[in-house]
């Protein structure tokens, strides 16, 4: 039976070792593998271009300038998880600040990514837990409205879904749908040797491609017969 209950308790995750594994790459590196998709949209940005998390998701939905169900997520989130916020990107007032947030790092929260506002961001940023955001707003929040924990959830035009495996880095944030999470990750291996290779050739002053000019070709940019 299905859980109709706007706090949802019990959610399936993404392993440990996927998790510990993905850390270890890029967002960018997972974002190919997946297909070149399942990006947040570039308005959400880490604090500090220092801050990586990485860790299954744990979804919180709130009305536009309300945060009470964040301080629930905070009571409910396992240690290792991410709490991550569909705050509609509303900008009006922070939904976060130094104080939760050193609330979480004491609860072994991995890091927050937040579709909203955030405050204290000077210390915040100079601090050790990973927050993404996609603004900064002194302005404090309500506490007086409902919302919906380990439910999907919307991110700037991406879904997520409660365990999906989230990583982020100075680039930005990737959400891996848990489902295909040991496959993207071990795939991603094989892309960061492709691009070594590439590296190196690029070194060693190779810098020609034969797929430029036939993808050329094959859009009507270049006749059949020429090449660049």
């Amino acid at each position: 039976m299905s859980d109709n209950s706007p706090i949802r308790r019990s959610i399936d995750r993404v392993p440990a070792d996927l998790v510990k594994a993905a850390a270890k790459f890029q967002a960018s590196i997972l974002a190919d593998v997946g297909g070149r998709r399942g990006t947040l949209g570039g308005r959400i940005q880490p604090l500090a271009k220092s801050m990586k998390v990485a860790g299954p998701a744990f979804t919180v939905e709130v009305r536009p300038g309300d945060n009470l169900m964040i301080h629930a997520a905070l009571n409910l989130a396992q240690p290792g998880d991410v709490i991550v916020v569909d705050g509609k990107g509303d900008l009006s007032c922070a939904l976060t600040g130094a104080l939760m947030a050193a609330h979480a790092q004491k609860a072994g929260i991995a890091g927050f990514v937040i579709d909203a506002a955030v405050r204290d961001t000077d210390d915040c940023a100079k601090g050790t837990f990973p927050i993404f955001a996609s603004g900064a707003n002194p302005n404090g929040p309500l506490k007086n409205s409902g919302g919906r924990i380990n439910w999907p959830v919307s991110l700037a035009g991406t879904t997520v879904n409660p365990g999906d495996l989230i990583v982020g880095d100075a680039d930005g944030v990737v959400v891996v749908p848990r489902e295909m999470a040991a496959e993207i990750v071990k795939g991603a291996q094989a892309k960061v040797d492709s691009e070594d290779q590439r590296m190196k050739a690029i070194g060693r002053g190779e810098l020609k491609q034969a797929w430029v000019a036939e993808s050329l070709k094959s859009v009507g940019v270049l006749g059949k017969d020429e090449t660049l």
